[in-house]
């Protein structure tokens, strides 16, 4: 089920949003879909991270190396 969301832009992003939907070949919708997308999915990362991170730290974990020590 699809849901309509209106949102207000500066006119100074609303020609950036066009300017970009028009490079890339798909709808401004699509564009902002897609961005919301991206936003989400960093937001729910971030979230999980900073869950995460002090339990690695309590473990001796403190680094990309750290981790990849442990699973290697």
């Amino acid at each position: 089920m699809r849901a309509t969301v209106t949102v207000s832009l500066p006119e100074e992003m609303r020609r950036d949003l066009d300017r970009l939907a028009k490079e890339d070949g798909v709808s401004r919708s699509d564009l902002v879909r897609e961005s919301l997308r991206h936003y989400l999915f960093s937001r729910r990362l971030r979230r999980v991270r900073q869950r995460l991170v002090p339990l690695a730290q309590r473990q001796g974990i403190f680094t990309d190396e750290d981790v990849f020590e442990r699973i290697s």
